[in-house]
């Protein structure tokens, strides 16, 4: 199998987590294109069209799109070591944190997103400080389906949960303030900081933590120069 996707979106780390918890044998191509609109993305769009990352091919050719789908495609496909628990609350459990972190986090870091490659001096600043208040309150909606006690997301075990929340939370509690000189939005949210300081003790957490961060430090190279 073959795993089209970048570091720095955070969609494809929960494909990723899925690939290192299962030791899966997948190549990983990065797309060109992705991240910057001045460059083709060339033979990808014949590969998926959407243009989007990630995007999962079988070995027999077929595209997977979605890393939410390729996240249940692998797991049924894969089952022997789950990334889901087996009671059905918990199930719900980890699709309800996953969607927290696509429409509502996601969604409120947009305008960060959209800034950080503008010179500081062209940045939307009202936005940006708007868009940390609504990270602050999307992030807060986690605080009402986390367990106190859990050392992941759900439970005691990495699930598909973790995938979505990892990278979206050490954007918003690390590469925010540390790009836009918000408080971390963590500070005021116990259940939340409790997680992101115990998921941090996971070898895979750790891992996708770094790639992630080494990708940004790349990026803001690039911008430098």
């Amino acid at each position: 199998m073959k795993l089209y996707q970048t570091y720095l979106s955070p969609f494809p780390t929960r494909v990723r987590l899925m690939i290192y918890l299962k030791e899966l044998e997948v190549d990983i191509v990065e797309p060109p294109g992705i991240h910057d609109n001045t460059e083709s993305k060339g033979d990808y769009m014949e590969v998926n069209p959407i243009g989007r990352v990630p995007c999962l091919v079988l070995d027999d050719g077929r595209a997977l799109a979605e890393s939410e789908v390729i996240c249940e495609y692998l797991e049924d496909v894969f089952p022997e070591i789950p990334t889901l628990p087996t009671d059905p609350w918990e199930r719900a459990r980890v699709r309800v944190l996953s969607r927290i972190s696509d429409i509502y986090i996601v969604m409120a870091m947009l305008p960060l997103f959209n800034n950080v490659a503008l010179p500081r001096r062209d940045r939307d600043q009202k936005g940006i400080e708007k868009a940390g208040r609504e990270v602050q309150k999307a992030l807060g909606y986690l605080e009402d389906y986390l367990v106190e006690g859990d050392t992941c997301a759900v439970g005691d075990s990495l699930t598909q949960a973790d995938g979505a929340l990892i990278p979206i939370i050490m954007l918003a509690s690390l590469w925010g303030p540390n790009q836009f000189g918000f408080d971390n939005p963590l500070l005021s949210l116990p259940k939340v900081a409790a997680y992101w300081a115990s998921v941090q003790k996971q070898p895979i957490a750790q891992r996708l933590i770094k790639e992630t961060m080494d990708a940004l430090t790349a990026a803001q190279s690039a911008r430098d120069t």
